[in-house]
């Protein structure tokens, strides 16, 4: 590297240049940082001459560069003993999420936060690190603890602290959401004005029930005490905001607080709302349903049951004939179609409908919620939904066969649905037990809905092609729960105290948010267990003190991958510990 000089009239501009050579053989110059000006070059100085300064300063880049580049031998003695208690491994994976972390400015928030309480710890440390650990080492807050210590960086705070921290965590928790999605928009172009809502819940290790954890429904069928989850997500898949209420609550009153919550913390308007059909309620509706002046503000995409249709809608869903295909203008009878044709194909019809309202809400000035239902039909749905229920049949009749038949709470997917229970004999005398049966009418009441699916919405300017791409995006947010669930391992929770679980949810919620972006930036072509794996995996050895890194990973596509969109490397054959600190601060640039 060289120090350019370009004098002007009235002035000079300095610049470190280098002469590189470029894959096809010739040669270029090319600028490696501008120095500023002969004034900014000045201050710089701080009383030393300037061209001296700034050619000391190159003299010292090409110094690095030399260091770096030189090779490096190690040494090792086959008699002689590692020193006890010396880590040797180290894992740089959670660079790439910091990388991340550091550009959303969470370091600045927490630092905002710091300054409005008093406490001596380093806030950001400790949720960088819980949020590093929560992607790569999932596990307890002491096991984080533990975990933490095998990241480059060592933690610079104590078990205590982390308890502590949750605490303020939990409390900040609706400014800390509120900041993310406002710095988010600098990294990237959010699309929010298609939200996703769904909820879960989370069950907890403890016998008796308090005023957060309740014992109800569980997804997981757990006979323990559980938390719900309400969640928004964008429709790029980048989680939003969330809330946490008691497990026995029912979801679809949580939907219009989070939303109310969001509409006035981050500014949005003109937003399509999308859930499933067991948060589409006709309050949740109606509340997505507000036009000022003509101009929609709030609108709803919704899944609706065939089987929970009115008789005379269910009619017309359930009916074969007057069905389309999306660019064709020809006009189906899906019972005259032979289906393995049209075994990819996506039929649908479609209509308004209008809620009837009575006399006293039409006087108080109640206005009848208007719907456009689409009805579609797919012969492949159809064939997946009979090989499922073919094998929960085949499970019921095993459970018959094995007399091993008790009577227990049946769900949507229970085999059990569909065993009935005799007490009397074809003759009409009483047995003396219970025989159990196949409930075959059951399953033929369940088969004639196979392949029909229906979403309803109050959107009149959109057509039926886009509702259905919309609304078959709803598997992400059923993505964002099965990572926490799955890779992150947000349940079971041992915590006890009420703000200590919700700064634990937040915590798993910003490990969601960076690892969306970090899948996005890798353009969606892994998968999470891949991308988690990986980031795992890629440990650094230390040979000693002050002899750098060397990687005991596999190099692989996404490696390179993770490398390019971030902007440094780890993967060389050895860092030195000047390079891993360059490395480091690369990682925290904004």
């Amino acid at each position: 590297m060289k120090l350019t000089v370009s004098k002007s009239k009235n002035s000079a501009s300095f610049y470190v240049q280098k002469t590189i050579r470029k894959s096809n053989g010739s040669v270029t110059t090319v600028t490696v940082e501008k120095l500023g000006n002969l004034d900014e070059v000045k201050a710089k100085a701080k009383g030393q001459d300037p061209y001296a300064w700034a050619q000391e300063y190159v003299n010292e880049l090409n110094r690095k560069e030399y260091e770096e580049q030189k090779e490096i031998i190690l040494s090792y003695a086959p008699s002689k003993l590692i020193k006890k208690n010396e880590q040797k491994t180290f894992n740089c994976g959670y660079l790439f999420l910091q990388d991340i972390y550091y550009s959303l400015g969470l370091d600045k928030i927490c630092s905002k936060i710091s300054s409005r309480h008093l406490f001596e710890y380093d806030l950001n440390d400790i949720l960088s690190k819980l949020v590093y650990a929560r992607v790569i080492f999932p596990s307890s807050k002491l096991s984080s603890n533990k975990l933490a210590a095998s990241f480059i960086e060592q933690p610079s705070f104590e078990l205590h602290d982390i308890y502590r921290a949750l605490s303020i965590l939990a409390e900040e928790n609706d400014f800390i959401q509120a900041e993310l999605y406002k710095n988010s928009q600098k990294v990237l172009e959010r699309r929010s004005d298609v939200l996703y809502y769904d909820c879960t819940n989370y069950f907890f290790e403890l016998e008796e029930a308090d005023d957060l954890r309740k014992y109800g429904k569980s997804k997981q069928h757990q006979p323990l005490p559980i938390v719900g989850m309400g969640l928004f997500m964008d429709y790029d898949g980048i989680p939003l905001a969330f809330d946490i209420y008691p497990g026995n609550k029912n979801e679809q009153p949580t939907l219009k607080p989070l939303e109310k919550k969001i509409l006035k913390d981050y500014g949005l308007d003109q937003i399509i709302v999308c859930t499933d059909a067991g948060l589409s309620s006709k309050s949740n509706r109606k509340f997505n349903d507000k036009s000022i002046n003509g101009e929609r503000l709030r609108s709803f995409i919704t899944t609706q049951s065939v089987k929970q249709l009115p008789e005379h809608l269910k009619e017309f869903a359930l009916d074969p004939s007057g069905w389309h295909i999306i660019g064709d203008a020809t006009i189906y009878n899906i019972e005259e179609i032979d289906e393995s044709e049209f075994y990819d194909k996506i039929f649908y019809k479609d209509r308004w409908i209008k809620e009837d309202l009575s006399g006293r809400k039409i006087r108080q000035g109640a206005k009848p919620l208007e719907q456009h239902l689409i009805v579609s039909y797919s012969p492949k749905y159809k064939i997946y939904q009979r090989k499922i229920r073919q094998g929960q049949v085949d499970r019921a009749t095993a459970i018959i066969n094995s007399g091993k038949y008790k009577q227990r709470p049946k769900n949507q997917n229970d085999p059990h649905r569909f065993i009935g229970k005799e007490v009397m004999t074809e003759d009409g005398e009483a047995c003396t037990k219970e025989v159990p049966y196949l409930k075959t009418d059951i399953i033929a009441e369940e088969e004639k809905y196979d392949g029909f699916y229906a979403v309803c919405t109050n959107l009149d300017d959109m057509n039926v092609a886009e509702v259905i791409h919309i609304n078959k995006k709803r598997w992400e947010i059923e993505e964002c729960f099965r990572i926490m669930k799955t890779e992150f391992k947000a349940r079971p929770v041992y915590l006890q105290r009420e703000n200590r679980i919700k700064a634990h949810f937040l915590t798993c919620f910003i490990s969601l948010f960076i690892y969306r972006l970090l899948e996005k930036r890798l353009g969606k072509q892994y998968t999470c267990e891949d991308i988690v794996h990986t980031l795992r995996d890629m440990n650094m050895y230390r040979p000693g003190e002050k002899r750098g890194y060397i990687p005991s990973y596999t190099r692989t596509d996404l490696t390179d991958a993770l490398h390019e969109t971030a902007g440094f490397r780890t993967d060389y054959e050895i860092l030195t510990d000047l390079s891993m600190k360059k490395v480091i601060r690369e990682s925290k640039k904004k």
